[in-house]
């Protein structure tokens, strides 16, 4: 995994936002280029899990680009060919949804149905309290989707939120090498 241009995208899954920081921390450490990108609701949004404004500054000074986070900056990822691979990391069933329907509303959309016109990999790094409820028929779908890989995931706390999965960011290096390849990372679905 080398000389290549990643994008790597953010959505709304604010207590999942400190493992996926350390994921993009991994990936850094590896000789590609990042291009950061963020819903606006991350990119504009304080909560108790930080100041958007702390984690806007963290995630560009990782990545030595600025962050991608209107509609219109987003928008040329496909026209220019500007990425190899987009990872989304946190993706919530909201921008799983919109995905598995083409619903761009979103910088995070744009990017992904930008990116997906070029027919390159697209890793989504699920994290939905409603993925074994509402959320199941997108995931579904977007399992059967040309392009589409997941980061391994499974049932962050099955008594207290039975329909939740969270994935397991550690492996996202590792499903981003193998989906640049054209593999889905096996297994998918996996125990804690």
């Amino acid at each position: 995994m080398e000389n290549i241009t990643l994008g790597y995208a953010f959505c709304g899954s604010f207590c999942t936002m400190k493992q996926s920081v350390e994921a993009l921390r991994e990936l850094s450490k590896f000789n590609i280029k990042i291009k950061p990108i963020m819903s606006q609701i991350v990119y504009g949004t304080d909560t108790r899990f930080g100041k958007a404004n702390d984690f806007i500054k963290e995630v560009e000074d990782i990545c030595h680009e600025k962050i991608i986070h209107t509609i219109d900056g987003a928008e040329p990822i496909g026209p220019k060919n500007l990425l190899d691979i987009i990872v989304v990391s946190p993706c919530t069933g909201n921008t799983l949804a919109k995905t598995a329907l083409g619903i761009t509303d979103t910088p995070v959309t744009m990017a992904v149905k930008a990116h997906l016109r070029n027919e390159k990999p697209v890793v989504l790094a699920i994290a939905t309290n409603d993925a074994l409820g509402a959320s199941a028929k997108n995931i579904g779908l977007l399992h059967n989707t040309k392009n589409i890989y997941f980061v391994p995931y499974s049932q962050d706390d099955p008594i207290s939120k039975h329909n939740s999965l969270v994935c397991n960011f550690s492996l996202i290096p590792q499903t981003v090498e193998n989906a640049l390849k054209g593999i889905q990372i096996q297994p998918v679905l996996v125990g804690r």
